[in-house]
């Protein structure tokens, strides 16, 4: 098995973990801040990670780490939940159109904080521009310092995927976040979601349908922010 594989793979977890904890514990805090208690009583108001693997551990644990494999370390899928009261979502859209909301702008945070971390490093000459991969966009100026080449790593995975969270989540197809925000916000599409929603291959189909459009909205995004990086 491929050392360098193996060694990006704890790192690829930890990113994988604080962003979708992030993200569902943004979902469940604006939820309660909203009225709805249901994922504040579950213990989903946390950035632990626990309570999420508790509820969701085929797609917090064994779908991140069989994608990881099976995509040669090259990239981790996988998902987390927080619920809400279907009753409260109905009576107060727009607040429930806030919820959904939270959880795409945690991971444009999280993103944030992976570039400023990047550039600040580049700034001062930690790091030189690579860009040799997703999770490898910058290099040591001192060659063989592993930590700065650990550092430039992990601040890449943490800002590349989220990105791809922000971006996917707020395609507006159920079941992704971005349809429960069109539908708090826009009367007219709310028929359209339910119709979906209810439907018991709804949401594969919109799965499929932001899985194939995600690289043609993705890639100008991502672009735009290399070019503000270097």
């Amino acid at each position: 098995m491929d050392s360098q594989m193996m060694l990006m793979l704890p790192l690829w977890y930890v990113v994988f973990l604080l962003s979708i904890t992030a993200h569902e514990g943004a979902h469940a805090l604006v939820a309660r801040i909203g009225g709805d208690d249901t994922a504040y009583l579950g213990g989903q108001v946390t950035l632990n990670p626990v309570p999420h693997i508790m509820r969701e551990p085929f797609g917090t644990v064994i779908i991140p780490l069989l994608t990881f494999f099976m995509l040669h370390g090259g990239w981790m899928m996988g998902w987390a939940s927080a619920p809400y009261d279907p009753l409260w979502e109905e009576r107060y859209p727009r607040r429930a159109a806030a919820m959904a909301l939270a959880g795409p702008l945690a991971n444009l945070g999280l993103a944030a904080l992976g570039f400023m971390a990047l550039k600040a490093g580049l700034v001062l000459g930690w790091w030189e521009p690579l860009g040799a991969g997703f999770d490898n966009l910058v290099a040591p100026v001192e060659a063989g310092n592993g930590l700065a080449d650990g550092a430039g790593r992990l601040l890449s995975v943490l800002m590349g995927l989220n990105l791809v969270l922000f971006v996917f989540n707020l395609i507006p197809m159920p079941p992704l976040d971005g349809a429960s925000v069109l539908s708090g916000l826009f009367a007219p599409a709310r028929r359209f979601v339910f119709l979906l929603r209810s439907n018991a291959l709804g949401g594969l189909l919109g799965i499929v349908v932001a899985w194939n459009l995600l690289p043609r909205l993705l890639r100008p995004v991502y672009e735009f922010v290399l070019g503000m990086l270097w």
